[in-house]
């Protein structure tokens, strides 16, 4: 099973575009702060792409904007 949970904040607007075909798409990035701190004594933060499809995708364009706290949910892909 391939299923993931991110609470974290948007480092930038969201990006929504269409697919050749017309499907709505979003794209953003999340930081997720770790829950301890590093030989300094600083909190480290994770970063990852999101890509959302369809009405989700236009949803999260109309409604979220850099340094919201949102959740995801879904699948990870690993892309180099």
């Amino acid at each position: 099973m391939n299923k993931v949970y991110l609470i974290g904040n948007l480092t930038r607007d969201p990006e929504v575009s269409e697919t050749s075909s017309g499907v709505a798409y979003c794209r953003f990035s999340i930081a997720v702060n770790r829950n301890f701190t590093n030989a300094d004594g600083n909190r480290e933060a994770d970063f990852f792409n999101i890509i959302v499809w369809r009405a989700q995708a236009e949803n999260c364009g109309r409604f979220l904007k850099k340094g919201s706290k949102i959740a995801v949910v879904g699948s990870l892909q690993n892309r180099s």
